[in-house]
């Protein structure tokens, strides 16, 4: 038996002055989905506003359905968007935005020249945060085996690992807007799941360098028709995974942490044989025994732990105090 998260019926606002926390929240947000094997969705279950992005988010997007269909459409828009939390929403979306314009070349050439370092950081910083969701588990309910917990774990590191290797990644180069905008619908879903990285995904269609390219060169028509694909898959997605967080949060959260720690499999820093775009090695190689260099990912892995590891400390100990 699953244990039910309730929605409040009201929103809690947030203090205006934590808009500058959220922006920075943001902009990680939108670092993290710059980098394939990353999922944005970790970054925010890290910085503890997963639920309230969801929840927000999917008020937003009532309202949208509430304008298109049915009666008192002006009326029931209004409500929804009141009861979505703006001082969190405009801030993160803010910070997402400025790192996806100002950081997309940037962390490209971070993971294109330093591979082997760049992917220690960020295993460091994922395998840290396989913490966060266990730690959000409700209580097991006295009819439900840990074996069925066991399993959906299992479960979500198998379908991450099994994805991450399908990340190849051969370019295409001048794509079609229709595979734009249906790339972009998938890829928006692994923002909002942690454990999944939308760049990976994008890695595995090839469309992951013609979209950073795109980024990098301000092509207005590709933007727009990825943003709209994005919007569309998002609108789709979030409703679904907003209810699974509500009444099935124990298996959701579960299946969650599974995702992540099968998605450690494209962070491991040393691999061989991957596929090359434009001379870089992309997507995920066979994972062999450490060779040089050796300290660097090693030290930037332990960073990375340190890193989640105070995160988790600061945001609980600002829940205990707001409790």
């Amino acid at each position: 038996m699953s244990t039910a998260r309730p929605e409040p019926e009201t929103i809690q606002r947030r203090r205006p002055l934590r808009g500058v926390l959220d922006l920075v929240r943001g902009f990680l947000i939108g670092m993290a989905e710059l980098v394939p094997g990353v999922s944005g969705g970790t970054v925010a279950l890290v910085t503890g506003v997963y639920d309230e992005l969801i929840d927000s988010a999917a008020h937003v997007l009532g309202a949208g359905r509430a304008l298109l269909s049915g009666p008192d459409r002006l009326a029931r828009a209004r409500a929804e968007l009141a009861r979505s939390d703006w001082w969190l929403l405009v801030p993160v979306l803010v910070g997402m935005v400025a790192a996806v314009f100002t950081m997309a070349g940037v962390m490209e050439a971070f993971v294109g020249d330093h591979p082997e370092h760049a992917r220690g950081l960020f295993l460091g910083l994922v395998a840290a945060s396989v913490a966060v969701p266990l730690l959000l588990l409700p209580a097991r309910g006295p009819a439900r085996s840990p074996w069925v917990d066991g399993a959906w774990l299992v479960l979500g590191a198998a379908v991450a690992f099994v994805l991450t290797g399908l990340a190849g990644g051969r370019e295409i180069e001048d794509p079609h807007l229709l595979l734009v905008f249906l790339a972009a619908a998938v890829a928006i879903c692994a923002l909002v799941v942690p454990g999944v990285s939308g760049s990976f995904f994008l890695l595995a269609v090839g469309l992951y360098a013609p979209t950073l390219a795109a980024v990098d060169a301000r092509d207005l028509g590709y933007i727009a028709v990825f943003a709209l694909g994005a919007a569309v898959g998002l609108g789709s997605f979030v409703q679904v995974l907003r209810y699974l967080l509500h009444h099935r949060r124990r298996t959701t959260l579960l299946v969650m942490a599974g995702l992540m720690i099968g998605s450690l499999r494209a962070l491991w820093p040393w691999q061989e044989g991957q596929a090359e775009i434009d001379g870089e090695a992309k997507g995920a190689g066979a994972l062999v025994l450490p060779y040089d260099p050796v300290g660097g990912p090693a030290l930037l892995a332990l960073l990375g732990v340190v890193t989640v590891v105070v995160l988790i400390l600061v945001e609980r100990r600002a829940e205990a105090r707001a409790a």
